[in-house]
């Protein structure tokens, strides 16, 4: 199926590695021309050593600094000359609660997980309004069921979903689509380092699997990608906007007796 993606310039944060990796790939398989926006991680250094010979560009940034977002849109525009679609996939759950945290570092988690959202959809919207582009938030299954010790990062991602229905009412008049994925249980890098901390890694993967409903296994990143890619899509989701997309095998709505 063909996307309608080539040559269009697509902006993913937190590209280079977990599920964003994933969606670099899928834009890329597409013929689109990915510029990853990242602190440069080590994954993230391998991942762009791997997409030597392809359309793929890496901006070294703080997202957390809100000029340095803008001087990164400017950048794209500067070297494109256009944007179509711009992916909000940076994140991390930080583990900000309501009692363990702070009222600081809760700000911090905010400004980490949500600011740079906006910012970036704020300075990129002349282009994307040219282009008649999309927009597509990356939000989590803790912004619909909680988790627990982690306010600030429930507080963004439940946030991403509110701002995808105003962002998709306001951008109505120009064309441009706003949809979200969210993804429940899917292995990135984060996710196996954090495994690597417990006791008995192999056994709580076990668990985990146990509780999701398709296939008693996780989502892959290739999955939320495609998700991604289709509503990025010019052609097969021109008529989708304002919309909630969880790929998740069933883990959040699917009743908690199948498991």
């Amino acid at each position: 199926m063909d996307l309608g993606l080539k040559d269009k310039v697509i902006i993913v944060t937190g590209g280079g590695a977990g599920i964003g990796a994933g969606i670099s790939r899928a834009c890329l398989a597409e013929g689109a021309r990915v510029v990853i926006l990242s602190r440069p991680s080590q994954n993230v250094l391998d991942f762009m050593e791997e997409m030597t010979s392809a359309t793929c560009e890496l901006i070294e940034i703080n997202l957390e600094d809100t000029a340095r977002c803008k001087a990164a849109i400017e950048q794209v525009e500067s070297k494109y000359g256009s944007i179509y679609g711009l992916v909000n996939n940076a994140g991390v759950n930080d583990g900000c609660g309501l009692e363990s945290g702070s009222v600081e570092r809760f700000l911090e988690s905010i400004n980490k997980n949500l600011t740079h959202c906006y910012a970036l959809a704020h300075y990129a919207l002349p282009a994307l309004k040219q282009s008649q582009g999309a927009i597509v938030n990356i939000s989590s299954k803790v912004a619909l069921t909680g988790q627990g010790n982690t306010s600030g990062y429930a507080a963004s991602k439940g946030a991403q979903l509110a701002l995808t229905r105003e962002w998709a009412a306001e951008l109505l008049p120009f064309n441009i689509r706003v949809n979200a994925v969210l993804p429940a249980e899917v292995m990135t890098p984060l996710y196996a380092r954090w495994l690597k901390t417990l006791g008995d890694p192999d056994a709580k993967l076990a668990e985990i699997n146990s509780k999701i409903p398709l296939g008693k296994r996780m989502t892959t990143s290739a999955e939320i990608a495609a998700a991604t890619a289709f509503l990025l899509s010019p052609t097969q989701s021109a008529h989708t906007t304002g919309q909630h997309i969880i790929v998740d095998g069933g883990y959040v709505h699917l009743d908690r007796a199948l498991t």
